[in-house]
């Protein structure tokens, strides 16, 4: 073959790009964690009380990893509080497994059984192409309510959004949370006689937070040079609580929503729901000084908790040589003039096709008057003793094989499913500016194994089939929402309420993908099996 000066240089360029991103490009590595899960004495709002964490710490211990690494978590169950669960299991959110390692996944009664006291397991997670921003918490019941919680980055060295900031780091993530000053036992035995959610005393910022008549807990300072754009890592890690973000006097540029990067766009403030993660890049623009970082809340009639008070849930944004004094400037709800957040007007950064539907599936959700329950499609979800995964390996692929109560769909492989959960009869939730009474009512649906297409946002009129962006949760109340998902990772998938309180009275279904796919799988390791007797051989007070 005859070869040219020009395809020789072609050739050249070629080789030393390939030779430089071979040098450059990180290696893959399984990275190992543990987290041992404790009761210990913390007081994040200034209240002392005992509480469930991840080495000890509210919130639990940073976990990061870089893109296609596998991370390796030993959980290891040292809880001894009989005021609060003692079993456990781990839910790493937004984090997808395949049928391969779906035992892994970490759902109680659905894909594993917890993990009794006194004893450990081992999660394989790899990570894959997956990068974001993502968490990790107890899936047992309302156990998270009680502190275990905690942050879970993956980074991505090729980040196409990398020209947009100068500092993402383990100092740039934001972790927002409603705190109680009870333990989920008392507070879950009142909510089941009363039908009335438990209203927090207060809300964290990064694990300090402050209550009416309670002590000044130092707020959380977040440090900054000027000139310097920073990326943002904001996770709301409520247990029901919607929370509204936004910085005194600077833009928040979202750049991602639930792991997925998405098209730049500015605005000023922006609401979240439990499970909800965004990135965001602020551009530390602004005359040096301290400035609010709000952060108010919302989660049932704050007159049911006199300690709470959502304007107390805020930080400090720190310039470089500013005084170390709290901002100048009110306490507020935040800008006087806002550009809210409406997830609808995101748009995807890396286009794709959208196909339509193959099967239409609707969920009707409904509270019982009175009662401490939700149904779907008249169904309230109870966990079966048999975990979903396990009957479907024994060979259980009918519906049949699972009762009423389980709320299961058992779903073709590679089908497009598309979820419509209709509008109620209330119609507020259509206002541009959502008020704090349509937050009591709205909820927020988390998909586990996938994400989905927003095709219709519960706070838009726009239903778009074009270009939605892709996220794991999504509000779902008055206007009516509508996701899209592929059933292409067989497995049995939860999709719940992240209110969890909602989610323990029954608001949830499991979506079995392919359920012939993962019966011919293979069997999961010796670990998992034993997992279920020995839960089963507790008694009823260590579960």
């Amino acid at each position: 073959m005859k070869l040219t000066v020009t395809s020789l240089l072609l050739a050249l360029l070629h080789s030393r790009s390939a030779f430089s991103a071979a040098v450059t490009a990180p290696a893959k590595v399984t990275k190992q964690v543990t987290l041992d899960i404790v009761n210990v004495e913390a007081a994040p709002d200034g209240f002392q009380r005992s509480i469930i964490s991840a080495n000890g710490k509210y919130p639990g211990t940073l976990i990061t990893a870089n893109k296609g690494d596998t991370l390796v978590v030993t959980v290891n169950n040292k809880l001894t509080d009989a005021t609060m669960r003692r079993s456990t299991s781990m839910d790493f959110d937004g984090i997808f497994f395949t049928t391969q390692n779906a035992f892994m996944e970490g759902t109680p009664f659905v894909t594993a059984c917890p993990i009794a006291p006194n004893a450990s397991f081992v999660y394989t997670l790899p990570l894959g192409e997956q990068a974001g921003t993502f968490w990790y918490h107890s899936q047992l019941s309302v156990q998270y309510v009680d502190g275990l919680r905690g942050p879970l980055i993956i980074y991505d060295p090729e980040d196409p959004h990398r020209n947009l900031y100068d500092v993402d780091n383990e100092d740039t993530i934001w972790q927002v949370g409603d705190w109680w000053h009870n333990s989920t036992i008392p507070l879950l035995d009142g909510y089941v006689a009363t039908g009335i959610v438990p209203v927090s005393d207060s809300g964290t910022f990064n694990g300090a937070g402050r209550f009416n008549g309670g002590p000044e807990v130092p707020f959380f300072v977040q440090n900054v040079q000027a000139g310097k754009r920073y990326r943002f890592r904001i996770i709301n890690q409520s247990a029901r609580n919607v929370f509204t973000m936004s910085v005194d006097n600077h833009d928040l540029t979202v750049i991602a929503a639930d792991g997925v990067e998405t098209v730049a766009h500015t605005v000023n403030e922006i609401q979240m729901f439990a499970g909800q993660r965004y990135d965001v890049v602020l551009h530390a623009n602004q005359p040096v000084g301290n400035y609010w970082i709000n952060a108010p809340f919302v989660g049932g009639d704050p007159t049911r908790n006199l300690n709470q008070n959502g304007t107390l849930s805020r930080a400090i944004l720190r310039y470089a040589g500013a005084r170390a004094v709290d901002p100048a400037g009110p306490m507020t709800d935040g800008p006087a003039n806002p550009n809210l957040l409406l997830e609808s007007d995101l748009r995807p950064l890396v286009p794709e096709v959208v196909p339509p539907a193959d099967m239409n599936i609707t969920l009707e959700l409904v509270v019982t008057t009175g009662k401490a329950q939700w149904n779907v499609n008249g169904v309230s979800y109870l966990p079966p003793t048999t975990p979903t995964l396990v009957k479907i390996l024994d060979g259980q692929t009918d519906q049949a094989a699972f009762n009423q109560t389980e709320n299961t769909f058992l779903l073709p492989a590679n089908q497009t499913v598309q979820i419509i959960f209709p509008p109620s009869e209330d119609d507020e939730a259509h206002h541009k500016k959502i008020d704090q009474d349509v937050h009591r009512r709205a909820t927020a649906f988390h998909l586990h194994g996938n994400n989905f297409w927003l095709i219709k946002s519960n706070f838009s009129d726009v239903i778009n089939e074009v270009n939605p962006i892709r996220r794991d949760v999504a509000p779902v109340g008055s206007a009516g929402t509508i996701v899209r998902f592929r059933t292409d990772n067989p497995g049995p998938w939860f999709f719940h309420c992240h209110i969890f309180w909602h989610m323990q009275a029954g608001l949830a279904t499991v979506m079995v993908q392919d359920v012939d796919g993962i019966a011919a799988g293979d069997r999961p390791n010796q670990a998992w099996e034993t997992l279920c007797p020995a839960y089963d051989a507790l008694p009823a007070e260590l579960q």
